[in-house]
Order: C-alpha cells, then sequence, then structure tokens
C-alpha cells in the first residue's frame, strides 16, 4: 500500500510498504478520509510538540474514518463493509484512569501520528475495534474524521459542566475552536462570543451558530464581551488559540464564580495569570487534554441536529500530494480552514 511518510521536516515521501496484519482484537480499516490537524502541521514543521519528538521516519495524521476491511478472530463489534469513525489513542484499559473514565490520562496511550506511533495518512490502518465507531449512511467519511476535533470541545463542554442556556465565549478560531461551537451549541449554549483576527473565520464561526463575532485587530475583546453580556462576563470560556493573550483574555471575559476551559497550547510553558482575580472571583479552571467518552455522542449529535462541520473543509488533496496538503495547511491560514487528505480516492458522497 502507499504511505506518506515523513523522513524528517518538511520532507514527506511517498512509500510503499506492506499492508498491515491484523490479530485477534484488532481490524483493517481502508481509510477514506484524514483531516490535517495542528499538531500534524507542528511535527512537520519543528519535529517535536513538547516532550514528543520525531527520531525516525513517521506517518503523520490521526483525524481519520474508513471502511472495514479486514476484521480479527474475536472481533464482534464490526464487520466487513462498515462504516467507521476511528478514534485515535488505543490505551491500556487497565490502569487507575482508564478504570476510572478517564482513559484520555492513561500513561501508555498509543496515540496515532504521536511519536513514535504512526499515523493515518495511508491507505489502510488496523486498530483495536473498541476504538472504532459505525457512523450512519447519511454521515460523510469527511464529517467522522472531523469527530476527532469536534471531541475536543465536546469533551470541554463536558468538563466546565456546560449548562443549557449558558452564554459561552471561545478564543481562537481555528478547526478547534469552530468545532467547538457546534459543541457548545449542541450542549444548549443560548449566546456563543467567538474571537480571532481572521475575518474569514468569524464568517465560519457565524454559519456554525456564534451568536457575536469580534475581530481581536478591530475591537478590544473584553470590552465588546462585557457589552455583549451587559458587564457580567460569560458563564464559561474556552480558550482554544493557544496564544497566551487570548488566554488572559479569556480569563478576564469570564463572570464572577465562572468557568475557563484551557484547550489550546501556548508555545511557552509558563505565562502569567491574575491570581487575584481568580481567587477574589472563585473562577474554576479547567486543563483539556484530548478527550474520552466522545465519539459516540459526537457521531449522534452530527446525526441527529443541523451542524455543518462539512462546511469547514477547504482544500482537498490526494494521499500523493500530502507534502502540497501540509503546506497548504501551514502557509495559506487566511483562506484555508480545514484541509482534507484522501489515501484511496476523492470521495464522492
Amino acid at each position: 500500500m502507499k504511505a506518506a511518510v515523513m523522513n524528517k521536516p518538511f520532507d514527506i515521501e511517498i512509500q510503499e510498504i506492506s499492508v498491515p496484519q491484523v490479530h485477534d482484537d484488532e481490524v483493517l480499516v481502508k481509510v477514506m478520509a484524514v483531516g490535517v490537524c495542528g499538531s500534524d502541521i507542528h511535527y512537520y514543521e519543528h519535529g517535536k510538540i513538547g516532550r514528543y519528538v520525531v527520531e525516525k521516519p513517521i506517518i503523520l495524521g490521526h483525524e481519520c474514518a474508513g471502511i472495514v476491511a479486514k476484521v480479527g478472530e474475536n472481533v464482534t463489534k464490526v464487520k466487513v463493509g462498515d462504516r467507521v469513525a476511528i478514534e485515535p489513542g488505543i490505551t491500556c484499559g487497565r490502569c487507575e484512569y482508564c478504570k476510572e473514565g478517564r482513559y484520555n490520562l492513561c500513561p501508555d496511550v498509543q496515540f496515532l501520528a504521536t511519536p513514535p506511533v504512526n499515523g493515518a495518512f495511508v491507505q489502510y490502518i488496523k486498530h483495536r475495534e473498541d476504538f472504532l465507531f459505525p457512523i450512519p449512511d447519511e454521515l460523510s467519511f469527511e464529517e467522522a474524521a472531523l469527530v476527532e476535533p469536534f471531541s475536543v470541545g465536546i469533551h470541554a463542554a463536558k468538563r466546565s459542566n456546560l449548562k443549557p442556556g449558558s452564554t459561552v465565549a471561545i478564543m481562537g478560531m481555528g478547526p478547534v475552536g469552530l468545532t467547538a461551537i457546534a459543541a457548545v451549541k449542541a450542549f444548549g449554549a443560548a449566546n456563543i462570543i467567538v474571537t480571532d483576527l481572521e475575518n474569514n473565520r468569524l464568517e465560519a464561526a457565524k454559519k456554525l451558530g456564534a451568536t457575536h463575532v469580534i475581530n481581536v485587530l478591530e475591537q478590544d475583546p473584553n470590552e465588546e464581551i462585557l457589552k455583549i453580556t451587559n458587564g457580567k462576563g460569560v458563564d464559561v470560556a474556552f480558550e482554544t488559540a493557544g496564544n497566551p493573550k487570548a488566554l488572559q483574555s479569556a480569563l478576564k471575559a469570564v463572570k464572577r464564580g465562572g468557568k475557563m476551559a484551557i484547550v489550546g497550547l501556548p508555545p511557552q510553558d509558563e505565562i502569567g495569570l491574575n491570581v487575584p482575580l481568580i481567587a477574589d472571583n472563585e473562577l474554576d479552571i479547567f486543563g483539556i487534554f484530548r478527550y474520552s467518552n466522545t465519539y459516540p455522542q459526537g457521531i449522534e449529535f452530527l446525526q441527529g441536529q443541523n451542524i455543518e462541520l462539512k462546511s469547514l473543509i477547504t482544500d482537498r488533496f490526494m494521499l500523493e500530494e500530502t507534502k502540497e496538503a501540509m503546506e497548504r495547511a501551514r502557509l495559506n491560514k487566511k483562506a484555508s480552514l480545514k484541509v482534507m487528505v484522501y489515501p484511496n480516492g476523492m470521495i464522492k458522497e
């Protein structure tokens, strides 16, 4: 089969490799759609993210969906021909975090495209059956691949105990921030205020359900949020930009007794925060690391509600064009929202 292998930063080569052999509890999936994520771009540019370092050639890509091509002897959940979304992190199932249901914190997780684990820019991938989720016929492979970033917003909404009727601010309209709009809307948020510095992303946010958009180059976000909320602030703020200023702005946007979820990761480890503001207002701050137990709900939301995540896809590439796809996502942030790669040919659905 063909695979897009990153030999080193900025060097992606299409290679012929063996189709993986499945074990008893594993499934072989024909990969139909893979989204390019910010982490893929980071590995492509820098060769590392924090403690995860690319030390040998690696296959990137973890937002994926496809068709079951073969099943192991003990597989009962899916069958050949099923259309599935692939949850990329395989956990041990035995540690205290797995047993508590917080398996995203499992220290032994094998996450696609996180060194040294290979990812989904391939024609076929093997995966443990309990991390595959059948999708209905009306859900496209592209939407099923987007359940992965969508899950981050769902997890943040759950962690922050988002209530119906809430007012939410989301700082940063990259793909995770945009899909977070759909997530908080599905949880019943009444007012969704978003910020960014690119007008095309703010327009996309409106289409997904944002009630107020703020271009931070033209307006002070905190002043505008206070106007919108009559001086009160928001119930919950998500920081999805990975930007120190956005993080501080999100904190100031929260009302007394409100909550903030940190979704984005800034380039530096330590950022100054206003501790008296946090203490005096009893603000709750939640760290968000990936997600757990979100895929069934994400698929249900996309099937049952009018959520147009597919509208986020602006660029489409074949597997042979993976390097071009990465460059497009890296250099064209003004025009591109979500870049998609198709390992087995362009989809017509």
